[in-house]
């Protein structure tokens, strides 16, 4: 993954489950990201509703950007009943070594692709085989399919587990200046002691501030006062929060506007102090280190 972009477009928004771009806007926006430095794109199967994926592969074709500029990151394991996918009552998991081969075939069809660059079990099922994935991930790589595996909220037991059968190259992790967990519960320091990059699929821990809830205020209003004191924007507070880390999180920036992408790489230039990055988390926290 050491070709991949500090800063990772998400697509989960492009589609029906957000701004419904057409083939030309989405060509459009894929060739702004790419000359913008964003050449890695994640992806996942469940993405509107299982189209997104397909609506990309269209408009590479009118991007005008070649296969090998740009890094595609896809996900599978999510069922979730709909129109693609009749036949089920219920939203499940399914990490099963026949759902895995199954889904990469669908998602090469879908981003008119040779191989995937790499592909993440969508959250931990609690029935997980580990072995059977291990399998799936062997055959994959031996076919060129796929070049590298991950996970997506794996916990550091999780993924002990799973490099038992296959050694995984990065965990996407909600993490953030209001979402501080990983932090400390080991999930970072599982990525490092296993040379995994960790990324975050919510940088800018928008559903903890951005809220009506007293305890969405508060923590917005403290966050806001440090923001001003910097010239700040939230947004790009919550970005320089992570980019700082020395594990090297990589933000997937829900974005579907070049100017807010530009924005975030524009960022990758700002240096914080540690004592600024604290300054960060005790405002997140409200309340002074032990």
């Amino acid at each position: 993954m050491n070709n991949f972009s500090k800063v990772v477009a998400g697509v989960i928004r492009w589609g029906s489950w957000g701004t419904k771009m057409s083939s030309s806007k989405m060509g459009a926006m894929i060739r702004s990201c790419v000359e913008l430095g964003v050449t890695t794109f994640d992806h996942a199967d469940i993405y509107g509703n299982y189209t997104t994926e397909r609506e990309f592969g269209d408009a590479m074709i009118l991007s005008g950007v070649s296969r090998e500029e740009i890094q595609l990151i896809t996900k599978c394991g999510i069922i979730k009943p709909c129109a693609e996918k009749p036949g089920f009552q219920i939203s499940h998991y399914n990490t099963s070594k026949r759902h895995i081969l199954e889904s990469v075939d669908q998602s090469l069809e879908n981003l008119n692709t040779e191989y995937i660059d790499v592909l993440m079990i969508n959250r931990p099922s609690p029935i997980m085989n580990y072995e059977e994935m291990g399998e799936a991930f062997h055959l994959l790589k031996e076919s060129g399919k796929v070049r590298e595996f991950g996970a997506v909220n794996f916990s550091p037991e999780q993924i002990r587990a799973m490099r038992k059968f296959y050694p995984i190259s990065s965990n996407q992790v909600e993490v953030s200046m209001t979402h501080l967990t990983p932090l400390f519960d080991g999930t970072i320091d599982t990525c490092v002691a296993n040379d995994m990059i960790p990324m975050s699929w919510s940088p800018l821990g928008g559903g903890s501030i951005y809220t009506n809830t007293k305890a969405g205020k508060k923590i917005e209003l403290r966050l806001q006062k440090l923001a001003d004191k910097y010239e700040w924007t939230l947004s790009e507070m919550a970005l320089l929060f992570l980019l700082h880390h020395p594990a090297g999180i990589v933000p997937v920036v829900n974005y579907a506007k070049p100017d807010k992408i530009k924005e975030s790489v524009d960022l990758l230039d700002v240096e914080i102090s540690n004592e600024q990055w604290f300054e960060i988390l005790i405002s997140s926290q409200g309340e002074e280190l032990p």
